[in-house]
């Protein structure tokens, strides 16, 4: 979150509130496939991801599979690069004052 490229992430504010909602053990469900292999649908704890945000974590394997569920959803973990983007965004969130913190969620 904290790097030169900020602008490439989508919604920042939304994708470190899914990367802690993930935590170290919650996989995001993705359903269907566009013939791609990426999902069209993606869900964490039953909500919806936005699918910007979850082709970005895919594309920069933030996330992997992990295999799938019962139902043939495929299930996706976060990788070691992953914890460290977690932990580099909660690090920049933390440095933001309550303004920045409103300018970020409100404007991405």
């Amino acid at each position: 979150m904290a790097s030169s490229d900020q602008t490439s992430i989508p919604n920042r504010a939304e994708t470190l509130r899914v990367l802690r909602m993930m935590g170290d053990y919650a996989p995001i469900l993705m359903l269907g496939s566009d013939g791609d292999d990426v999902g069209t649908r993606w869900l964490l704890h039953g909500h919806p991801i936005q699918p910007a945000i979850a082709r970005y974590l895919m594309r920069l394997q933030f996330v992997e599979d992990s295999g799938h569920t019962e139902f043939g959803a495929r299930t996706l973990a976060l990788t070691p690069r992953g914890i460290r983007f977690r932990e580099d965004g909660v690090a920049w969130w933390s440095g933001l004052s309550w303004f920045q913190k409103l300018w970020v969620t409100v404007f991405g």
